[in-house]
């Protein structure tokens, strides 16, 4: 290296030092100007941008709000698909469930003071053995009960238990679920089952009905649906089971009401007192059965009487405007296996014609001037098959004669004596 290269790095370091000092001060203020216009910038861009946001917040938020607040408040989604179901068939026959008010006059008493020793100079009018007595003082009109029922056409024809309406003297009034109130009219008590009908007295309205279904082909386990007035006070109270069993035999009381029930539905869906008369529905809202009955100090077991031998009561009053019910005029029994192989009989179904239910003859059989003894049966024979229906044990004969009427003609295939027979009867009109 030579002595003039060395003066002349010298000289270049220097003057860069020069500029490099100077440039770092202008690079401070360019720098410090720039960080302090950037942040002026800032703000304002963001309180511009932000008051635009809040702007358009103020319009969309409250309407996007009340949307997700109405679907998730007032939109109920049902969790499993027989919830569903239940809460639409309530929804939809609800209102033609009602309750039945029972109203009747009874006394009105007032106290009177009674001194038995008025007037006894003894006692000087003022004797300490004074007591009231109770004197009546007119009467007045006072609720004593009450049932459900359900409508089943809209001029306002109501079904519901022969027990609830059994009062002949009393006033029956029907309240809608909106709570409107009607009189009604008892148009008939069956003779024979705990079954009535009756009618809304209002000529104009058009009231909400009911579907009824088939009770011929219920399964035990199917899901059931029971409304009803509970305790006469709890309007349209819901409550759900299943069919806990079918063709029950029962005898139902309650006060001077007694009853044996044939062919029932036995139900685990809550029944109370009030809830007599209402229906008992498939989940698709088809009433198939008339809730009639309870089992003190259970829970859960109910009875329902099956739709279908209502809806004979319902088209017998549209047509004839009375119930009534056919009859063959006999004493029986139902044969069984154990009274089959008791007394080696050959088949293990159809009736014993005169029998009792241990097989023991009884004095009455065939009875005088009846359809059974003018188409010539006997006491002994057993009676198979009623106009080609076999008689069993889930098809007795008091549900197959339900079917006709008074006046039809009937073929009933008869085993007398190891031999099959046929016989033709003319079925009576029963009255009770």
């Amino acid at each position: 290296m030579s002595m003039y290269d060395l003066p002349s790095f010298q000289f270049s370091k220097e003057k860069f030092s020069r500029f490099f000092s100077f440039f770092k001060k202008r690079t401070f203020w360019i720098l410090t100007l720039t960080i302090i216009i950037s942040l002026v910038c800032g703000f304002w861009a963001g309180l511009v941008s932000s008051t635009y946001v809040l702007s358009q917040a103020k319009v969309k938020v409250p309407i996007l709000s009340k949307e997700i607040h109405e679907k998730t408040v007032t939109q109920y989604v049902p969790q499993t698909t027989q919830e569903e179901k239940v809460i639409d068939v309530v929804k939809q026959y609800s209102p033609a469930v009602v309750s039945i008010i029972i109203s009747k006059k009874v006394p009105v008493y007032e106290y009177e003071y009674y001194n038995p020793f008025q007037g006894d100079p003894f006692f000087d009018n003022d004797s300490p053995f004074g007591f009231e007595i109770p004197k009546q003082k007119g009467t007045k009109e006072q609720e004593v009960g009450a049932g459900s029922g359900f409508i089943v056409s809209k001029d306002g024809i109501v079904l519901t238990n022969k027990h609830v309406v059994l009062d002949k003297d009393a006033k029956y009034t029907v309240v809608l679920s909106n709570g409107d109130k009607y009189n009604a009219k008892v148009l008939a008590r069956d003779p024979f089952q705990d079954l009535a009908v009756l009618k809304i007295q209002s000529d104009n309205a058009s009231f909400p009905t009911v579907k009824l279904g088939n009770s011929d082909n219920l399964q035990i386990g199917q899901s059931v649906i029971a409304i009803g007035n509970a305790l006469g006070q709890f309007q349209n109270t819901v409550s759900v089971g299943v069919i806990s069993g079918l063709g029950r035999k029962i005898t139902a009381s309650g006060g001077s009401f007694v009853e044996s029930l044939e062919n029932v539905i036995q139900t685990d869906a809550a029944l109370n007192p009030g809830n007599s008369g209402g229906p008992l529905l498939n989940l698709k809202g088809e009433v198939i059965g008339i809730n009639v009955a309870i089992v003190q100090g259970s829970e859960t077991i109910g009875f329902s009487i099956p739709i279908n031998q209502a809806a004979r009561d319902i088209r017998q009053i549209k047509e004839k405007g009375e119930i009534v019910y056919p009859y063959l005029g006999i004493y029986y029994t139902p044969i069984t296996k154990s009274l089959k192989d008791k007394f080696n009989l050959s088949v293990d179904y159809g009736i014993w014609v005169g029998r009792d239910s241990q097989g023991k003859q009884v004095s009455k059989s065939v009875l005088p001037n009846t359809p059974a003894q003018k188409a010539g049966l006997r006491s002994g024979d057993i009676i198979l098959e009623f106009n080609g229906e076999k008689i069993t044990s889930k098809n007795p004969l008091s549900k197959i004669i339900q079917k006709y009427n008074p006046g039809d003609t009937v073929k009933l295939k008869v085993l007398r004596d190891g031999q099959i027979i046929y016989l033709e009867a003319v079925l009576g009109q029963r009255t009770k």
